[in-house]
């Protein structure tokens, strides 16, 4: 993104901030309000039009397409509330506390009427009881099975984004503090919904989307979908992620946080790095990066270049070989957050805008990493510089019964990385190696939305509109070679006589552009005992740039004609030996690594899709929600510059994509679910480009597969459910997922250079359980201190076997195997107590991953898998300033055990001797204080 459009940007922002400040109410200091949402006991579908009003006045307020209200301008004080809907029993809830200039939040559960009697029937209950009511139906009464958290638990808990509240879902992981895994299965068979609209994947060499955007105190609710309806896209396998964000605030607030914290292997030692900008600090680079203005193209470099131009070029390039040592500052991270709400004069009309700004800056060292395989035997020291920046800006208007959104999510994340490495390699050679790598990545969303009631009888229509942009931007990612024969005295000597993308200069740039477009419709039907009919369409259209080009400086022909001023000049250090006077002395010439014609390349794909189900309740306690989805699909990968006709993608397929979910009350507190879905996993541009990515780290290259085939998932599922109490539960499910062509990575190793690339299996299994328990220790003794405390615990258990394709050319070292990204057991498992009436909390919190297949074995290198890690992190939250102000001490990965990956000999899982290691580290554990003020 240009610097000028930053610019415009906070400039909008700032305007925004300052007209929120403006229409704040100070009368909404001296009363309260009552606000909430009206949903039907039996299956959670919000009543539109419902009058929830004060007993005794005319102060009241009707339900809008989504069943929310608000009652405003209310005295402190307690009052009774009464909720009435035509066919629905009339509903008192005594006890409602208002408190000044705060907000009271009630969320009730209507009943529907039992018979046609003309005398009005009223149920009582406490504002206690109508709360936990309330939560009990949205718990019970999902259309399939999932999982998922709300605000509220969201509120108590010790989570800064999204990545952290995923870890408290049943059956969910999160690799890397971003990446998720649900039920085992790796991000690739995962997809997002960010308010409704696709989330693309946020990286380069893989299909995942970084989780640590949103931050957690402006998430409404975030859900888990593990079981397909035909209203949600079909491309997943293991989870649906919904995020869904704010949009109207309850009431005006300012809140604020700021967060220092420490790290065990970084804070306060030395931290290497190339040149550091002021601008690095806020997430962009100054542009000294980039590859010039005006230079040399491919085909001027290929025809030569006279020596005034090639001396020029070579100045041009980033030059600044300098490592400079500093140390490592404590990391930070600051939060903003304004929302405003304003209610017009006519009843339901309210405009609301809420504002966040984020700012992360890190900077980590990951020392002595082990590298030691196939006669390769490297120690790198790896440090990493980052920046993160984010800001989010949603806007609502609700006007009678209806509601329009506007959300915006923008986040970037800076990384610049310096790596060392020492060691011996496989040639017989002694190695100093130097890459100096920037990423900078961002992400904007935006969409609106709109939801309409449609006639009286609670007909409801809902569009949106999206666009997202992705930037991945690699600016001058330099590598220099240094090495000597092997166990002598001898000078090192830099690698400058070919030209590779293993010591080149690479400027790589990814762009990418979607669009997408929804309508769904739903409305209540007389079929069986109660039924909804819903119907939807959505088209999403994406479209990728990538251009990138390996260049850099070769001894010139006059010097490696020479051997003993190419000896004097090799041998120079690495900060002198691009130096400008041996430039100008023409020691260099310009060089282009030849691409693979497919380096760079463009692509588009198209999604159309549309659905028809039903939601039958076909008796009190049974009900069967089926239907299919209709998804058309059509992409497109190009090379941009001479093609090979294999490296051309074009795919054009439909499928259906049917789906059932059965629930079964089996009491008031027990469900029993059963269902059957067939999802899709698609290749991503990255899997189907044959662009061909030097990975240094993994001592390999990473490329596509032009004639990767779509996956096709069947998956059948059964669950039991108890739920002891509202926001309490006991769970076991079985699931087993019958995968055809599944897309995979291996080591393709036919030739001396390891090729990580990717194939479709023949077939794949997974069959498992999932046990989850939430519960409060009250049942052991009713005292206040174990009624605080609540434990949870869930375990995923699976197994897998995948078969390689048979006669296929492809250089596969196994006939079977596990599926590769399948973990065999997950586990997460927690404690969370209050004490001093809610005012201080501890939250505990462990993790552990079984060993999963990274990659599958080629002829040569055997299978990649990792270790298990146990995990544990903990927090102790305390509210002070009279509950406006929250301090909270974190600890992070106490323990702190490696990250191995290792490639298993003897095909046992195992790591253990004779295995080879392909890396293995230490990340540190990070200690943490935070404050949060909110006014």
């Amino acid at each position: 993104m240009k610097l000028i459009h930053v610019k415009k940007i906070i400039y909008a922002i700032s305007t925004l901030m300052v007209v929120a400040l403006l229409f704040g109410d100070a009368y909404a200091q001296t009363t309260g309000k009552i606000t909430g949402k009206v949903i039907d006991q039996k299956t959670s579908e919000t009543l539109i039009g419902a009058t929830v009003s004060i007993e005794g006045t005319t102060t009241g307020a009707a339900t809008d397409v989504d069943g929310k209200y608000t009652i405003a301008g209310l005295k402190p004080g307690k009052y009774t509330i009464l909720v009435r809907y035509i066919g629905y029993q009339t509903k008192s809830i005594s006890d409602v506390e208002v408190k000044a200039g705060d907000v009271t939040n009630l969320d009730i559960a209507a009943a529907a009427s039992q018979s046609t009697a003309l005398k009005e029937v009223v149920v009582k209950a406490t504002y206690r009881q109508a709360s936990v009511a309330s939560l009990y139906a949205v718990q019970k009464n999902s259309i399939s099975i999932s999982d998922g958290i709300s605000s509220e638990i969201i509120k108590r808990s010790p989570d800064r984004n999204t990545a952290d509240v995923l870890k408290r879902v049943s059956g969910a992981t999160v690799q890397d503090n971003k990446f998720v895994v649900i039920r085992g299965l790796s991000d690739r068979y995962n997809s997002a919904l960010l308010d409704g609209a696709p989330l693309p994947s946020t990286e380069n060499n893989r299909k995942a989307f970084s989780f640590d955007i949103v931050p957690s105190n402006l998430v409404e609710n975030l859900t888990i979908t593990k079981t397909a309806t035909p209203d949600n896209p079909g491309d997943f396998a293991g989870g649906l992620i919904h995020i869904q964000t704010k949009d109207l605030p309850d009431q005006n607030f300012i809140t604020f946080g700021i967060a220092g914290g420490y790290n065990t292997a970084s804070t306060g030692k030395n931290f290497i790095s190339g040149p550091r900008n002021a601008s690095d600090y806020f997430g962009f680079d100054n542009g000294k990066r980039q590859l010039p203005n005006g230079f040399a193209s491919t085909e001027q470099i290929s025809n030569g270049l006279s020596d005034q131009v090639n001396n020029a070029n070579l100045r041009a390039l980033p030059n600044d070989w300098n490592r400079y040592v500093n140390t490592a500052l404590p990391t930070q991270n600051y939060q903003f957050s304004i929302g405003r709400v304003h209610d017009g004069k006519e009843s339901g009309n309210r405009f609301g805008a809420i504002l966040a700004l984020t700012y992360r800056n890190q900077q980590n060292i990951y020392s002595d990493i082990k590298r030691e395989f196939y006669g390769y035997d490297y120690t790198d020291n790896n440090y990493k510089f980052s920046t993160n920046i984010g800001a989010l800006l949603n806007l609502g208007y609700t006007f009678g019964k209806n509601k329009i959104t506007f959300k915006n999510v923008y986040n970037r994340i800076y990384d610049d990385q310096y790596l060392g490495r020492t060691g011996h390699n496989n040639s017989g050679f002694d190695v100093n190696y130097y890459a100096f790598d920037l990423q900078q990545k961002a992400l904007l969303k935006s969409s609106l939305e709109g939801n309409h009631p449609i006639g009286e009888k609670g007909a409801k229509l809902n569009w949106e509109l999206s666009y997202g942009n992705i930037l991945n931007d690699q600016p001058g990612q330099r590598k220099a070679l240094y090495t000597r024969a092997e166990g002598t005295n001898d000078p090192f000597l830099a690698q400058l006589t070919s030209l590779t993308k293993e010591n080149s200069t690479l400027f790589g740039k990814l762009k990418e552009d979607s669009y997408s477009a929804a309508v769904n419709y739903s409305m209540p039907v007389k079929l069986f005992n109660q039924s909804t009919f819903k119907a939807g369409a959505l088209t999403l259209y994406r479209t990728r740039t990538y251009d990138v080009r390996f260049v850099g400086p070769l001894f010139s022909q006059a010097v490696q004609s020479d051997p003993d001023r190419l000896n004097e000049i090799a041998s120079r250090p690495l900060s002198t030996l691009f130096s400008t006077d041996l430039i100008n002395q023409g020691v260099y010439r310009l060089n282009e690594v030849a691409l693979i014609p497919s380096d760079s390349y463009s692509a588009n794909a198209r999604t159309n899709a549309g659905y028809l189900m039903l939601d039958n309740k076909l008796t009190a306690k049974l009900r069967f929600v089926w239907g299919a989805r209709v998804e058309q699909f059509n992409t497109n990968v190009t090379p941009n510059s001479y093609q090979n006709p294999g490296d051309n993608v074009h795919q054009d397929y439909t499928d259906v994509l049917p789906s059932a979910n059965l629930t079964y009350n089996l009491t008031e507190k027990i469900n029993l679910r059963a269902s059957y879905s067939r999802t899709l996993a698609r290749p991503e541009f990255r899997e189907l480009a044959t662009s061909s990515y030097f990975d240094y780290e993994l001592l390999a290259f990473q490329q596509g597969t032009p004639t990767l085939k779509r996956t096709k998932i069947d998956n059948f599922d059964v669950r039991f459910e108890l739920f002891p109490s509202a926001g309490q539960i006991l769970s076991v499910s079985g699931f087993y997922k019958k995968f055809h062509n599944a897309i995979e990575a291996f080591n393709n190793d036919a030739t001396s250079t390891r090729i990580i690339t990717y194939f479709n299996s023949d077939k794949a299994n997974v069959y498992g359980v999932e046990l989850e328990a939430r519960k409060s220790l009250d049942f052991i003794s009713p005292t206040n201190a174990l009624k605080n405390t609540t434990v949870y615990a869930n375990v995923s258990i699976a197994k897998s076997t995948a078969k390689n394709p048979v006669n296929s050319g492809l250089n596969l070292k196994f006939d079977e195997r596990p599926l590769i990204g399948q973990a065999p057991y997950v586990i997460n498992a927690g404690l969370t107590h209050a004490f001093l009436n809610n005012k201080m909390t501890f939250n505990a919190l462990y993790n552990r991953v079984g060993p999963r297949l990274n990659l599958a074995a080629g002829g040569q290198y055997a299978n990649v898998y990792d270790v298990p890690r146990n995990v544990i992190d903990a927090q102790l939250g305390l509210k002070v300033l009279k509950g406006k102000g929250e301090v909270k001490i974190n600890a992070g990965d106490i323990l702190n055990q490696r990250y191995t990956f290792f490639f298993d000999q003897n095909n046992n899982k195992k790591y253990d001797a004779g295995d080879y290691t392909q890396s293995s580290y230490r990340v540190g554990a990070t200690y943490t204080a935070s404050f949060t003020y909110t006014l």
